[in-house]
């Protein structure tokens, strides 16, 4: 028999939907490429791709304390050959500022560099260190002129702040593609299982913790995405005025193993209160 006709086809699809669903994706594919433009449901596409970037990454773990933060992040694993002192997931911007990333690492040092050189400018200007605020706000700043303008794309990189503020008390501040800026008490970013991280801070996390405290607490949250061991993970504690602390191999080791011996006896306590009833 003959094709249908071109009005044949036409209420053949609008019969069964057809035309109508294809014509949404044709739609929402012309706002899938355009940096600047809104799409009907008030969304700019390339910066959820932005975040689904920082989700790809490997973790990071921030947990403030009475009088440190403690900064973990998801280690993995690299060439044989490849020098692992050139993978850095965390940074010194200033003398009192530490960044850790999750996302892509050249996108990641392009911001870096950007805050390097406002703090060198503030410094210069101002005869004063940058609030870890401003600096945070910079960063944030810096992000959103990336989702307004043509010609360019979001910064695939979500990052956390960590110091101590003005009045001597530790700081965290994360930062998204989007450009927002907000200060947390415990935080997790990147990876695909960060929302049961920050839902394991949420229920850990209290006011007033020691640095032993925070490390371990720091330790228990990264062991619910990585393997047990201290190849996949580096934690650094930040300390008012003094330079920032890389624990060691030995030093990670302990505090590993006191975690796991730790969750070891809670499930060794639940099991023996089931059994009882």
């Amino acid at each position: 028999p003959p094709p249908p006709s071109t009005s044949a086809r036409g209420i053949e699809d609008r019969a069964t939907g057809r035309h109508s669903v294809d014509f949404f994706r044709n739609s929402m594919s012309r706002y899938d490429r355009a940096i600047t433009v809104f799409s009907p449901d008030g969304k700019l596409f390339q910066i959820d791709y932005a975040f689904e970037a920082v989700r790809k990454a490997t973790a990071v773990v921030a947990v403030k304390g009475a009088d440190a933060v403690v900064i973990g992040v998801e280690k993995k694993a690299i060439a044989k050959l490849q020098d692992p002192r050139t993978i850095r997931k965390i940074v010194k911007l200033d003398a009192h500022v530490t960044l850790a990333f999750a996302g892509l690492t050249a996108d990641a040092r392009v911001l870096v560099e950007k805050a390097r050189t406002e703090c060198q400018s503030y410094r210069l200007t101002c005869e004063d260190a940058p609030s870890l605020e401003y600096i945070a706000r910079f960063i944030a700043r810096t992000q959103q002129r990336y989702t307004q303008r043509g010609g360019v794309r979001p910064f695939g990189v979500s990052s956390i702040l960590a110091g101590f503020g003005k009045d001597g008390q530790p700081q965290i501040y994360q930062i998204d593609p989007s450009g927002n800026y907000f200060a947390w008490k415990a935080n997790a970013i990147g990876g695909r299982n960060f929302k049961p991280m920050k839902e394991f801070l949420e229920k850990e996390w209290v006011e007033g913790l020691t640095e032993g405290d925070s490390l371990k607490l720091t330790v228990k949250a990264l062991l619910e995405v990585v393997d047990s061991g201290t190849k996949n993970m580096e934690i650094v504690v930040i300390r008012k005025g003094q330079p920032m602390q890389t624990l060691d191999d030995d030093a990670l080791s302990a505090v590993v193993t006191e975690v796991e011996a730790e969750l070891e006896a809670a499930k060794a306590g639940t099991g023996t209160e089931e059994m009882k009833e």
